[in-house]
């Protein structure tokens, strides 16, 4: 069996990320979780409250000799908006903060060199506020977040919010669809 790498992600709800991952050609498995707070073992509800600390995150575990961290961090920067602090959409609150944390120095350089890259281009009109941080330990969500895309399509926060984001990586990353 092929190496391989784990890449820990918040960028809003975990349902979207989520969903766009466990497209992506090289991606063997996603789970949604929580990082980087100070309470043990929270709980979806805690975390709502926004006084754990910890992030909505999705958790990857893929292949490097299909797709590299570089190309998961880039579309993790096309299917999030990286310009609001502590905010997707609707979403508000320090959980939803947009955030890498990264797994050992390889993932830092990368993850720092790749948003230096993008605020030179300017593609935002706003600065780009997303944390680079270590990974902490990893809490798993509840099991009916798991695949919640999946099993709840026509859900209206699916619908509304989640479906555009899939088909969005579906047209710009075509070539990395799972196959």
């Amino acid at each position: 069996m092929a190496k391989a790498e784990i890449a820990t992600l918040a960028g809003g709800c975990f349902w979207c990320l989520e969903a766009v991952y466990q497209d992506m050609e090289g991606v063997r498995s996603v789970e949604s979780g929580y990082m980087g707070g100070h309470v043990d073992d929270p709980s979806y509800q805690d975390v709502c409250m926004g006084t754990t600390g910890h992030a909505e995150v999705v958790q990857l575990t893929f292949d490097p000799e299909v797709t590299s961290y570089r190309e998961i961090l880039e579309v993790f920067f096309v299917i999030h908006d990286p310009t609001t602090r502590n905010r997707q959409g609707n979403d508000a609150g320090t959980q939803y903060r947009s955030a890498i944390f990264y797994h050992d120095e390889s993932q830092r350089a990368t993850a720092e060199e790749l948003i230096q890259e993008l605020t030179a281009e300017r593609i935002w009109a706003s600065p780009i506020v997303t944390e680079v941080q270590p990974a902490a330990r990893f809490y798993k969500a509840e099991d009916y977040h798991q695949e919640y895309f999946r099993n709840n399509p026509q859900q209206p926060y699916c619908a509304y919010v989640v479906a555009p984001k899939v088909k969005k990586f579906h047209e710009k990353f075509a070539s990395k669809l799972r196959r």
